[in-house]
């Protein structure tokens, strides 16, 4: 906002003089006006070029090694147990996001330091993920493609089955390239997908700032939109997961940055650029749904707004281009589940509608099971979130129109005509436009994520819904909070609010980014040694492939180190949470147990310890609120043809194979 003698003026009509009374309506509609307006006041948004400040650079790299060193120390002083890991911990982090967030919104930081700072603050990021467990893969979906590449490797072939993550094996591009850097390198999976998310975090923000620049035809703009784009609650931990989706938006961010680099090209090198565009659109078939169904939405809508615009000055030839690569972005992912036989609706309709129903419910005040959630995160997390978001929603109120101007006319950016162009179909680029809109969805996406059956869906629309707000974000801080003039707080609280919105992406990322000794169903806090050394030993004393069922993390451990064939069903229409979370087993029960081809059931007396941090320990639609009993676990010790044949304390494994003998 203007200091306050700007402000003033900004709500005097254009003839006031001293005595001239001010009609206080009329004031305030011109504050307001001046505030949100379309009006680009930064005058030019970059400066001079200029060289990269070396010293300034060596500063930069001497904080964030000793930032990350702080988060290792506070990440060992976690796993001990120690109450002085926060005190390590979060000072690192804050150290880490600070300095360098502030260098590069600073208004006269050179493009080249910008870019490398960039750079620097995402590996940075991408290593605070890492070190939390730094010799194995702990997130829940990395499990799912981590025993998908085993399979891959062992089997040689692709489109296995995969029961805990079913339309997985139909977009195996991550485990195709992670195996073949192993094949070619010999390094271990975990060591050559770490190396291939590294890259591929780098190549994200590179290709992230290279499609902002090309559109606004602005480095600080873009600078900054990528800072922005690191507050969304999936970049520093979902989006550097070995997960498809982490090589998927990658996939698609290059794809819109060269559709957009290739705008004004002609004849041969527009061809080779939708050469290249087509090659990228097939690979994201492939590799990722939501990503490839993110290019769809952006690539169409370009389209659909090129068809709209009143430009007679617009070559044929770019129309045609751009019609075909919008065709080709929603057709490709169709043809590759025709051909798979895999229907997206199948798989995400039932969360999306969980999700709606949730949410609807929540507005409407109608009891549900959301009561039943994870606890809440320590009060510095989450008002560090909410400012994060507040800072957000400021950015997007006073910079939409501004964004929308931007994509006016070059002769039309002065007071409202801008937007009177943009609603009369005039326009000089439809990428501004559309990404300008696609800001709304920010909003939308926070109030799914409030509920815990929209959660899911609040978190996948952060994604794509990210690179309109961090858009429109820079183009807020340059021509509104910054403007012409960059004196005092105007230089400084615009970087400093950038930086604040960095450190929200890191507290909402995950319920606990500190790694700190074990929890009841908790994900990755609930991956550890015991867990880890029992799935070895079913590997080594029963032999790969047993079919197991257990509870969820469990199931994943028995998967991935014990290479057991784990099922999430006894039988179609019998939960295994039904065998567990009773005192007796029932008749219904006991007769799936005997019809089904479960080997072996592993019971984890921790269950009964604590409730579930996340509120479930099964399935994420089967909540319950209170522990398990030691009796309702423990109940399989008094059945006939039930044998126990592991236990050390904690963790116990039954062989029900002698029940499938009275068959």
């Amino acid at each position: 906002m203007a200091s306050c003698d700007e402000g003033m003026m900004l709500m005097m009509p254009a003839h006031f003089t001293p005595g001239t009374r001010i009609n206080p309506l009329q004031a305030g509609i011109r504050f307001v006006s001046a505030v949100i307006g379309p009006d680009l006041r930064g005058g030019s948004a970059d400066t001079p070029p200029q060289r990269a400040n070396s010293g300034w650079i060596a500063v930069l790299c001497l904080t964030v090694a000793t930032a990350l060193l702080l988060v290792v120390a506070g990440h060992a002083a976690g796993r001990r147990g120690y109450e002085v890991a926060p005190l390590l911990f979060w000072p690192g982090i804050v150290l880490l996001v600070a300095p360098t967030s502030l260098r590069i919104a600073w208004p006269t930081t050179a493009r080249g330091e910008r870019v490398f700072l960039l750079f620097l603050l995402a590996e940075a990021l991408f290593y605070c993920k890492v070190v939390y467990s730094p010799t194995s893969f702990i997130g829940h979906d990395e499990f799912l493609h981590w025993i998908a590449a085993d399979d891959l490797m062992t089997a040689r072939r692709l489109f296995l089955s995969n029961p805990l993550l079913p339309i997985g094996p139909t977009y195996p591009a991550l485990e195709i390239v992670s195996t073949a850097i192993v094949n070619l390198t010999g390094l271990p999976l975990f060591v050559a997908g770490t190396l291939l998310l590294a890259v591929l975090k780098g190549t994200f923000i590179g290709a992230l700032f290279l499609f902002f620049e090309s559109i606004t035809g602005s480095p600080r703009i873009a600078a900054i939109g990528c800072l922005a784009y690191m507050g969304c609650s999936t970049f520093v931990l979902f989006e550097s997961m070995f997960s498809y989706e982490s090589l998927g938006i990658v996939l698609c961010v290059l794809i819109f940055a060269v559709e957009a680099a290739s705008k004004d090209l002609v004849g041969r090198e527009r061809l080779k650029a939708l050469g290249l565009i087509a090659l990228l659109l097939m690979s994201l078939s492939v590799t990722h749904h939501l990503a490839a169904f993110y290019a769809a939405i952006y690539l169409g809508a370009v389209a659909i707004l090129e068809a709209l615009r009143r430009d007679a000055s617009m070559r044929s030839e770019a129309r045609i281009a751009v019609g075909f690569t919008g065709t080709l972005a929603i057709a490709l992912p169709i043809l590759w589940m025709e051909a798979r036989g895999n229907h997206l609706a199948g798989y995400l309709g039932p969360i999306v509608e969980t999700g709606f129903k949730t949410l609807l419910g929540k507005i409407t005040g109608a009891p549900n099971s959301d009561q039943l959630g994870a606890p809440p995160q320590p009060l510095a997390m989450r008002l560090t979130t909410l400012l994060a978001i507040l800072l957000l929603a400021l950015g997007l109120a006073t910079g939409f129109f501004r964004s929308l101007a931007m994509a006016a006319p070059s002769d039309a950016r002065t007071g409202w005509r801008p937007l009177q162009d943009v609603l009369g179909r005039r326009w000089r680029d439809s990428r501004l436009v559309f990404l300008s809109l696609l800001a709304f969805g920010f909003p939308i996406s926070v109030a799914f994520r409030l509920t815990i059956g929209g959660w899911e869906i609040g978190n996948r629309m952060g994604t794509f819904v990210f690179i309109g707000v961090g858009l429109v974000v820079g183009v807020s801080v340059v021509h509104f909070w910054e403007g012409r003039t960059r004196r005092g707080w105007r230089r400084i609280a615009p970087a400093v609010a950038l930086a604040v919105i960095v450190l929200g992406g890191v507290t909402s990322a995950a319920l606990e980014p500190l790694r700190g000794r074990y929890r009841v169903a908790a994900d990755q806090q609930s991956i550890e040694s015991m867990g880890i050394e029992t799935a070895l030993w079913t590997k080594a004393w029963l032999g790969a492939g047993n079919r197991f069922t257990s509870d969820r993390i469990n199931r994943l451990l028995l998967a991935s180190y014990g290479r057991q064939d784990v099922r999430v069903k006894i039988v179609e229409g019998v939960a295994p949470s039904r065998v567990f979370e009773n005192e007796t087993l029932g008749p219904d029960e006991f007769w799936a147990l005997v019809r089904s081809d479960i080997d072996f059931l592993l019971v984890d007396l921790r269950l009964s310890t604590a409730p579930p941090v996340l509120g479930f320990y099964f399935e994420p639609w089967q909540r319950r609120g209170t522990p398990l009993s030691g009796a309702e676990l423990l109940k399989f010790n008094d059945i006939k043809g039930i044998t126990r044949i592991y236990d050390n304390g904690w963790i116990v494994i039954y062989d029900v194979r002698g029940l499938h003998e009275n068959l």
